[in-house]
């Protein structure tokens, strides 16, 4: 069999190339529909809770209600997937939360605005676990870590979108069919969940094994290794759900998961409502399109970081200082962020932030499938998924109420970062144990 410089197969870096370009311009896509959907209130909070009175806790409690539904559905999710294909559930459950975030443009009251979060959350349940899930399918360990950092891209990119597409359908939608505009921007950015979700249904393969774009080299090296990192993964762990459930490690790597999310929720819910209070801090006078713009700039860098630490991580092979670095500086700058002097440099320390936070999350994915494999792996996925989304619920839930009582964001970005500097911890400690050594799953290229 012919072999790059690298020692890696020419038919097993063909077959991963075909299949990046086939899969992941199609999940960035859904993701960014996804991510949308769950964080457009961020963007309409300002008029939305004006119009339904709702005070800042009572924002953050519907913000984080997603995520009750959301965790107590994602491992059942993420089994059932395993075992009808990810194509159909996958669909299924784009076209079901599209239809539910547009009842959000109908909402009349603070309880009718929980109910639609909650069952939002319960229509998601199983997303991106069950991605990430198909991208084990898919992509061996040496380049896993670049493939999910490009389905993660999709998170910064969705609200460097969002922004400004949700002011102009919040400014210009207003009034149209008898709607405020932030009614407006709900019922419209949810026609594409429903919509790409058909798409998936039609044309998102499964697995490599019957696609009629691989040839037969190209299947039988990236069947063959997809099949040996398994065989090396049920060496380190359970291979049903039940003793799953009962493996410390994956509490341990979801916690990796929940400090990530801390950091990563509290920017993307209350972002928008920070950047106002600057503006009233130092005097300014922003729009709404400053508003976006503004909103937009951390979520720039984050992007950035998410590629090159996922990028560096699959080049070294290693996983640990790839998610404890950033989650520390993560920490530092979203420590101090608020008491800096004015408004650069306020941008510049949630910018490096949010990159600290976003970019640990390709690294995070890649430590369930080192001890787990099939109907395991998705339950550990699933369960990884759901206990780091707890973060949605706690971060804005927390936010939101610490400002209700001390009128400030400060506090609530202490608490985000203790937790951030707790992850580091744990991604270090992991470190020692040999499942999660560099040399856990075979085919990662050597490198001098």
């Amino acid at each position: 069999m012919t072999t790059s410089p690298t020692g890696v197969s020419v038919a097993l870096q063909t077959a991963t190339r075909k299949a990046a370009a086939r899969l992941i311009p199609l999940v960035m896509l859904m993701y960014v529909i996804s991510y949308l959907d769950r964080v457009n209130i961020g963007f309409a909070a300002a008029k939305m809770n004006a119009d339904l009175g709702l005070s800042t806790a009572a924002y953050g409690l519907g913000a984080g209600l997603f995520f009750i539904g959301y965790v107590l559905f994602e491992v059942p999710s993420n089994v059932i997937l395993h075992r009808l294909g990810a194509r159909l559930w996958l669909a299924r459950i784009m076209v079901t939360w599209g239809l539910i975030s547009g009842v959000m443009g109908f909402v009349q009251s603070e309880l009718g605005f929980y109910m639609a979060r909650v069952l939002l959350g319960i229509a998601e349940a199983g997303f991106v676990p069950g991605v990430i899930y198909l991208l084990t399918l898919w992509f061996p360990s040496q380049v896993r870590a670049r493939m999910v950092a490009l389905f993660i891209i999709a998170i910064p990119f969705a609200v460097v979108l969002g922004a400004p597409l949700s002011a102009v359908l919040i400014e210009h939608g207003h009034g149209l069919f008898g709607l405020e505009g932030w009614r407006f921007m709900f019922l419209a950015e949810a026609i594409p969940a429903v919509v790409v979700g058909i798409v998936v249904f039609f044309v998102l393969p499964s697995s490599p094994k019957n696609v009629l774009w691989l040839t037969d080299d190209e299947r039988t090296a990236l069947c063959s290794t997809l099949e040996s990192e398994a065989d090396s993964a049920a060496e380190h762990g359970p291979s049903d759900v039940y003793s799953t459930l009962k493996d410390w490690r994956i509490y341990a790597v979801s916690f990796i998961g929940f400090s990530v999310n801390m950091g990563g929720y509290a920017l993307s819910f209350f972002l928008p409502q920070v950047v106002a209070n600057l503006a009233v801090q130092f005097d300014q006078d922003f729009s709404i399109w400053d508003t976006a713009l503004l909103t937009a700039i951390p979520f720039v860098a984050a992007a950035a970081a998410v590629w090159l630490v996922g990028r560096s991580s699959d080049r070294h092979q290693e996983r640990h200082f790839h998610a404890a670095i950033p989650l520390l500086v993560g920490a530092i700058a979203v420590s101090i962020a608020l008491y800096l002097p004015n408004t650069t440099l306020v941008m510049i320390a949630i910018s490096i932030a949010a990159a600290g936070s976003y970019s640990v999350l390709p690294v995070f994915w890649q430590l369930p499938p080192r001890f787990l494999t099939g109907a395991a792996a998705a339950a550990g996925i699933g369960v990884a998924g759901g206990l780091a989304n707890v973060a949605g619920f706690v971060a804005p839930y927390m936010t939101g109420g610490l400002e209700t009582a001390t009128g400030s964001y400060k506090p609530a970005m202490f608490v985000v970062a203790a937790f951030m500097a707790m992850g580091a911890c744990v991604a270090l400690m992991l470190r020692r144990r040999p499942e999660f050594a560099s040399s856990a799953q075979p085919g990662a290229p050597t490198r001098r």
